[in-house]
């Protein structure tokens, strides 16, 4: 991935954007990550980032709200710079703006390609465990779950693969398979040679592949991301992305589905109201993350490279017994808890609507960190087969918070196993 910043970058007066918040300055926030617990809670799970925003966003979005731009969404320039974007970055040179629709977010683009490939019934495939939404999302939709765990290594496995589309095959007749590129709560960027033999099978099976690529631009230092439309074989897929994770604008709604060149005229088809469920201001920072926050960018890149080795560093001090997989992107650590013992949940229980769910956060080894520690990590049991006595930890967040996190679990841990009964 190429490190230089795309035209228009704006510097930051300090390197790191996690080092710029304090503790005190986090709590002052509403959302989600921040509003949802008591204060004595150090927020470790939903995907947003303890950051503040990049001064390009920052500008454009003080530009519009001094003109009063706060109208319908006009999304001209927003697929044209992600263009730019992914040319400089991934070398995705023959992208194309016109095989492009304005979404209001990732998922909910997904779901709107999903009603134009698959029918009510049909299957769809997800690699387990997985992002919870796509559970919710694709059931609400209508439309059935097929799981292709993961394997051992936590990449994908291509037997099972292979057999879940075998399966979804003989089931439906317009099956198809989300993708998560990156692989979220993994944290696994799949090599280009992964992304091959995935398009080999959906075509041999007839399965129309969504790749969901909303944490792309986070491929961590040491990984190359492959955006999924660049691969041999895809020329009747899709993809769906925003800048919602890489830049913490989750709150300002506006995402891009692409087609591949013979997915076109499907995209084409895609119903004229799903365009008024952006925002305005959401196309305005997205635009402008795209084309001139490059290097706020890397310097969040550098910053979350350093939290994965502090965190590695930190797990090894105070939950040695806990498995650590070194992600190689977004900033999502899976951690095995499973030796934890009576607290590492193993009843596989079924996964819950998002994990954004606050009822999903407390289940097992999440709910002794937030019960005994005051820690909230996401439950890995809301992710799916494989996924119980797991948790998910979002390190995006300052070195001192990620410290005091850790340690207090790790005391949590010790003190359970303690009490434990014989």
């Amino acid at each position: 991935m190429s490190r230089s910043t795309p035209s228009g970058g704006h510097p930051t007066a300090t390197p790191n954007p996690l080092t710029q918040l304090t503790l005190e300055q986090l709590r002052r926030r509403t959302s989600m990550k921040w509003g949802n617990y008591a204060p004595d809670v150090l927020p470790l799970w939903v995907a947003e980032m303890d950051v503040p925003l990049a001064p390009a966003i920052t500008d454009a979005l003080q530009r519009a709200i001094a003109l009063g731009d706060t109208g319908y969404a006009h999304p001209a320039g927003y697929a044209e710079a992600f263009g730019e974007f992914v040319a400089e970055r991934w070398g995705w040179t023959d992208f194309s703006p016109g095989r492009t629709a304005v979404v209001p977010d990732v998922m909910l683009g997904v779901v709107e390609v999903l009603r134009l490939v698959t029918s009510p019934g049909d299957a769809v495939v997800v690699c387990s465990p997985v992002y919870p939404p796509f559970y919710a999302f694709v059931r609400h939709a209508g439309r059935q779950v097929v799981e292709a765990p993961l394997g051992a290594d936590l990449r994908i496995d291509l037997a099972a693969l292979d057999e879940a589309f075998r399966h979804a095959r003989a089931r439906s007749e317009r099956p198809a398979f989300l993708l998560c590129n990156p692989h979220n709560p993994t944290g696994v960027v799949h090599r280009r040679a992964e992304l091959e033999a995935v398009a080999e099978l959906a075509n041999r099976h007839g399965v129309r592949v969504i790749s969901d690529e909303i944490h792309a631009p986070l491929a961590l230092p040491g990984a190359d991301l492959t955006p999924y439309l660049t691969v041999t074989g895809t020329q009747d897929a899709f993809a769906v992305i925003s800048g919602s994770k890489a830049w913490n604008l989750a709150g300002l709604k506006a995402a891009l589905a692409i087609a591949g060149p013979r997915a076109a005229a499907d995209l084409a088809r895609m119903p004229e109201e799903v365009s008024h469920g952006p925002s305005h201001l959401g196309v305005v920072a997205q635009t402008a993350a795209l084309r001139a926050g490059g290097e706020w960018l890397d310097h969040l890149l550098d910053g979350l490279h350093a939290n994965r080795a502090r965190l590695e560093t930190l797990l090894a001090e105070h939950l040695p017994t806990v498995g650590y997989h070194r992600p190689e992107g977004t900033y999502l650590a899976w951690l095995d808890c499973r030796r934890l013992g009576p607290h590492a949940d193993q009843s596989g229980r079924a996964p819950g609507p998002a994990d954004s769910a606050p009822g999903e956060v407390s289940a097992g080894p999440a709910e002794l960190f937030l019960e005994r520690a005051r820690v909230a990590v996401s439950s890995g049991h809301a992710f799916g087969t494989g996924g119980a006595g797991w948790v998910r930890l979002n390190f995006a967040t300052s070195p001192a918070i990620l410290t005091d996190a850790v340690a207090r679990m790790g005391r949590a841990a010790r003190e359970a196993e303690a009490t434990a009964p014989n």
